[in-house]
């Protein structure tokens, strides 16, 4: 076990490298930082100064390392816009976007769980199909077109939700501010997180009813119904638990996933999130900015990812195995 999770890290530290390499690249061509922070008026003498100053014109590769000793020690530089330091920023946005994240993942696992058992357990009841068809269409709409059809119905036609914004806040252990724990909060969510997780759904509910079907053929499932276990507990104790391991590990990349579907989703309602700070540092070309949400979202998938191989590594013993592939 402690080889596969050395391994895991391992492979976790080389993903993070390259990312952080792709984003300072990425941060190096989307213009000159010192226009950016002097303008126009400084002579070209002085702009050359101050390049030398901070070391733009070394080697590419030294000042990678420079970039990569900085980002080590929590520096990924200072945002052009907001003049303070690119994670303070981001920090401030986090929660809300940790926060939407949860609640469409929430409402990912109460829909996507009952319908895709049910599918697999009467697979030739029409509700079934119904729920299929409206998987497919899950996966062909756009996310956007779903928002914005929510906020169309829910918040201009029928004046039931807000359309944009975060609502009030309150105060959590004086760590971060929530909209979970008051209505008004709780009303500015609704939108947001259904339309995100209306995306999601339909994955999880194809995925739970191929496995779930997989598993009733099985033949401890045979030998279930043979010693006279009761349907509910051979649907719901036995199948779905295995049903669940392949869901754990998609369900890891999908959260991870669900960080980046946010960035369209809080453009739209306006949410003060991640997403939509990102989508200000382009119109900026907030370049520290860009390179550092790059950076945060990439930690936010790896270690999603290992923590999921870990616990997918202690649930199947089978995938710790040399040259099983999990």
């Amino acid at each position: 076990m402690l080889s596969f999770v050395l391994r895991r890290l391992l492979q976790a530290v080389l993903v993070l490298l390259t990312i952080s390499f792709a984003s300072f690249m990425i941060q190096g061509k989307l213009g000159d930082p010192v226009r950016q922070m002097v303008g126009t008026s400084v002579s070209v003498e002085q702009r050359e100064a101050l390049r030398d100053e901070l070391g733009l014109n070394d080697p590419t590769l030294v000042q990678y390392g420079r970039f990569l000793g900085q980002a080590l020690q929590g520096d990924l530089g200072t945002s052009y816009y907001y003049k303070e330091s690119t994670l303070t920023v981001i920090a401030n946005r986090l929660p809300a976007t940790l926060e939407l994240s949860f609640c469409a993942l929430v409402l990912v696992i109460v829909m996507a769980t009952p319908l895709g058992v049910f599918a697999a357990i009467n697979p030739k009841n029409w509700l079934s199909r119904s729920i299929l068809l409206f998987s497919t269409l899950g996966l062909s709409i756009p996310i956007f077109i779903v928002a914005v059809f929510l906020m169309y119905f829910f918040a201009i036609e029928w004046r039931l939700l807000p359309s944009f914004g975060r609502g009030d806040t309150t105060q959590v252990l004086g760590l971060w501010q929530s909209g979970l724990f008051n209505k008004d909060g709780l009303m500015h969510l609704l939108l947001p997180s259904v339309s995100l997780a209306f995306v999601m759904t339909p994955i999880f509910i194809r995925l739970i009813r191929a496995e779930m079907i997989d598993v009733l053929q099985s033949d401890y499932i045979r030998f279930a119904w043979s010693k006279g276990i009761s349907a509910p507990r051979i649907y719901f104790i036995h199948a779905l638990k295995n049903t669940m391991l392949p869901v754990i590990t998609v369900g890891g990349i999908q959260t991870g996933t669900l960080i980046a579907y946010t960035i369209l989703t809080e453009s739209i309602f306006q949410w003060p999130g991640m997403g939509f700070l990102f989508m200000d540092a382009v119109t900026r070309v907030d370049a520290p900015l860009i390179s550092a949400y790059l950076i945060v979202v990439g930690l936010i998938f790896v270690v999603t990812n290992t923590l999921v191989d870990v616990v997918y590594g202690l649930v199947n013993p089978r995938v710790r195995i040399p040259g099983y592939s999990a």
